[in-house]
């Protein structure tokens, strides 16, 4: 990861992070950002199988996750474990910088 991409995406974590006191606020943060800044739905590929990520949703237990869809099934993967599709997806800078801060904590 070249500098200017990480300084850019320290940027991203201290937005997102502004006044949080912990890192459940840290993930509320986060979580807003990605429901505001992630365009979806996207196609990506799950275990081998085309999904559609419809949005992304709060856990009871603190983790975002994908809402992915596929005909009538529906799953949550945890944003953290989610491949992102190699086109450019309007957001995605939000996902990288959410799983940077969640490498560092």
């Amino acid at each position: 990861m070249s500098r200017s991409n990480r300084v850019a995406l320290d940027e991203l974590i201290a937005e997102a992070t502004v006044d949080c006191y912990d890192d459940s606020e840290c993930v509320t943060g986060f979580h807003a950002m990605l429901e505001e800044h992630l365009t979806v739905p996207f196609q990506t590929v799950v275990l081998g199988v085309d999904v559609t990520v419809t949005g992304v949703d709060l856990t009871d237990d603190e983790q975002i996750v994908a809402v992915c869809v596929r005909g009538e099934s529906k799953q949550h993967i945890p944003v953290l474990s989610l491949p992102l599709p190699a086109s450019p997806l309007e957001g995605a800078q939000w996902v990288e910088a959410y799983r940077r801060w969640a490498r560092g904590r």
